[in-house]
């Protein structure tokens, strides 16, 4: 396995504490209300509270507010759908309030999106929520692909290695989605440097196209208006796909990328042989994490079996609906809702991070990035 790609100097800025809370209910109720008696799975009367660690507008809260508005009709009982919005640090405030007061009786969930998930994953100290003590209902993914200027001589896969000079990555946050992206050059060896900062993918595309940075990666929702321009007048070339976690947790292509090899399949494509060794295994379980099961609904661990199917019943029966599907593509990207009856398991085993991935992870956060966790 190829060890540390780049040398990036940066330093990580946390937000400032910030507070604001937003509750839309519809047949009654209030946020973070008395406990009910949901234990026979009948929601009659009580009001799906929906915690969204982010604040309004983002693409976390939008998913969240179109699958809980059709989400709650569904449930035995139909109960009324209440949203409640509480950002600041990094989707941390809102998911330590989250597991400090909300009821285990179903009428309380927590939006997952990568945002909360990576602090957990690194097992940050202000995090005092635990995904591993907590009950999936339903978890959506999505994909994304590694991209790179032409103008910076990368035509193929073979172009991020054995260069004269690094080439530049826009980043964001080395804490946030990003990571995913960071332990992927550090598989494939990229030779790179990082900037973060920028205020989204956006901008990063903008420095990009003016040539200020040569790498950037896109998830699939945006990446036809964002990516495909470049694409077509060839100042940007597809590189690889980030790919998704199949039932087994082995790495597969993205059916929204079927032409462009996952990390696995490029690293074979370097160096002769599959990935593996500790990079490989912090990829696996940051993929699974922050795109296979991207974005999800949670109850507390200890909700009673009753209400806790409920729920996971009715988000199965939309998963099966034609109708919501169609409405749903957009704002789902194009990858299905799963609520199996065997989706507990598969995301539990996605979501169990070994100390040694944590351990790998800050590590190279702090040697490569200068990144402190502590």
């Amino acid at each position: 396995m190829r060890g540390r790609s780049g040398s990036p100097r940066t330093t990580i800025v946390m937000g400032s504490f910030t507070v604001l809370a937003v509750a839309a209910a519809f047949l009654g109720g209030s946020p973070f209300s008395a406990a009910a008696d949901t234990t026979d799975g009948d929601f009659s009367g009580e009001t799906l509270e929906v915690m969204i660690p982010l604040a309004e507008g983002g693409g976390t809260d939008t998913w969240a507010r179109f699958i809980g508005q059709e989400l709650a009709p569904r449930v035995t009982g139909g109960p009324g759908f209440s949203p409640v919005n509480e950002p600041g640090g990094e989707g941390i405030t809102g998911s330590n309030q989250f597991a400090r007061t909300a009821p285990d009786n179903g009428t309380h969930l927590l939006v997952s999106t990568a945002t909360n998930v990576v602090p957990w994953v690194l097992g940050r100290g202000e995090v005092n929520y635990d995904f591993a003590e907590m009950t999936p209902v339903v978890v959506n993914g999505t994909g994304g692909a590694i991209y790179a200027r032409t103008a910076a001589d990368v035509e193929t896969v073979e172009d991020l290695v054995h260069r004269d000079e690094p080439l530049t990555f826009g980043g964001i946050s080395a804490t946030g989605l990003d990571l995913t992206t960071l332990v992927a050059f550090d598989v494939l060896g990229v030779q790179q440097r990082s900037i973060f900062g920028f205020e989204g993918r956006g901008p990063v595309n903008l420095a990009l196209q003016r040539g200020e940075v040569d790498l950037d990666y896109q998830t699939t929702s945006a990446w036809e208006a964002a990516v495909g321009p470049l694409l077509r007048d060839e100042t940007a070339v597809p590189l690889v796909s980030f790919g998704q976690l199949d039932e087994n947790g082995e790495v597969v292509r993205d059916e929204n990328f079927p032409d462009l090899p996952t990390v696995g399949e490029a690293y074979e494509i370097l160096y002769g042989e599959p990935p593996s060794g500790p990079a490989w295994e912090a990829y696996t379980s940051l993929l699974g994490i922050t795109y296979t099961y991207q974005k999800g609904l949670w109850v507390p661990g200890e909700t009673p079996e009753g209400a806790a199917e409920s729920l996971r019943h009715a988000a199965e029966d939309l998963s099966h609906d034609e109708d919501f599907t169609a409405r749903a593509a957009e704002a789902l990207g194009g990858y299905p809702l799963e609520a199996d009856s065997d989706v507990r398991e598969r995301v539990a085993e996605a979501y169990s991070i070994d100390p040694s991935v944590r351990g790998y992870i800050t590590s190279l956060l702090g040697d490569s990035y200068d990144v402190s966790l502590g």
